[in-house]
């Protein structure tokens, strides 16, 4: 049985293993530079700036995935959430689990009163353009993504 629940602070490692199996799967594991103790703190600490959902396996507490998402501003949709992750551990994929975490999130972020979800999906994972396209989900190939390091 697997139980749907706001993400706590003891499901910080967890939840960085499947960040880092993600990155794995991406082909990007050099990528993940964030230390667990950032990540506690970013999420649980004072001025928390993301929020998740996980999923439990409830008989053994292993969680097996994870919907994590923060708030984006829009000077012309207001606040909206951003689905940063998205995982379903591999062996627990085409379960109906991905399916449940992401409506759950779909579900706070009506409560929430945000205007929309939004987030990005590579493109040569067709199982999850997929499985967002299911939901009716609008895919934009015009914007161009842009970040800067420090």
């Amino acid at each position: 049985m697997i139980v749907i629940r706001k993400a706590e602070r003891k499901d910080c490692e967890q939840m960085m293993d499947l960040v880092n199996e993600l990155a794995n799967f991406e082909k990007a594991p050099e990528e993940v530079t964030v230390t667990l103790e950032h990540f506690e703190e970013s999420g649980f600490g004072k001025n928390p700036v993301w929020w998740a959902f996980v999923a439990e396996e409830y008989a053994t507490g292993k969680i097996v995935a994870l919907g994590l998402y923060y708030i984006r501003y829009s000077t012309w949709k207001g606040q909206r959430m951003y689905l940063e992750d998205l995982i379903v551990t591999e062996p627990y994929r085409s379960k109906g689990i991905g399916k449940q975490l992401f409506e759950k999130l779909i579900e706070e972020a009506k409560e929430k009163k945000f205007s929309g979800m939004v987030w990005q999906a590579l493109d040569w994972n067709k199982p999850a353009l997929d499985f967002y396209a299911k939901y009716n989900a609008k895919f934009d190939n015009e914007w161009v993504n842009c970040s800067v390091e420090f």
